[in-house]
């Protein structure tokens, strides 16, 4: 009896890793399922070998490498972390960033030169019509009169 219970919760592990691991694993042929939820003949196949391969004493890394050795690394959801991939993830935190910093920078110079208008005004230096329509774009209010905080009053209102 004891070695039943002994049988049957080995045979629960395995199922329980090998569930893990297959949801780990894309479908080569379906592409956007994982071997776990997809019922193609090549889903059926590895999930076969993932059992067999769990049942020979490999570690779940040890699979991991051999599906990536045995069909690509995109046969993984979660591909290995290289130069090659960090470009791909980072490239668009890197362009925002840099779109943030041109815009910071000119909003930086933009009130530097209002700044520096404001001064050659009190000093009587006539302003050219560019430096004008800066001035009046700075110091011309949004258009109804309200605030920026006229949205928070009339959320706590409600």
């Amino acid at each position: 009896m004891e070695g039943e219970e002994d049988q049957v919760t080995k045979q629960r592990l395995v199922e329980a890793r090998a569930r893990n691991i297959s949801h780990n694993v894309r479908c080569t042929e379906c592409g956007s399922q994982s071997i776990e939820d997809s019922q193609a003949d090549i889903a059926i196949l590895l999930r076969k070998l993932i059992r067999d391969e769990i049942k020979a004493g490999k570690s779940d890394k040890e699979i991991y490498t051999k599906l990536e050795d045995d069909f690509g690394e995109t046969v993984l959801y979660a591909p290995k972390f290289d130069m090659q991939t960090a470009a791909i993830w980072l490239s668009p935190l890197l362009v925002a960033g840099a779109a943030g910093g041109l815009w910071a920078y000119k909003k930086h110079r933009q009130k530097t030169n209002v700044h520096i208008m404001a001064l050659n005004l009190v000093r009587g230096i006539p302003l050219t019509p560019k430096e004008k329509e800066t001035m009046l774009d700075v110091l011309t209010p949004p258009p109804g009169g309200t605030s920026s905080l006229s949205w928070w009053k009339r959320l706590l209102q409600q």
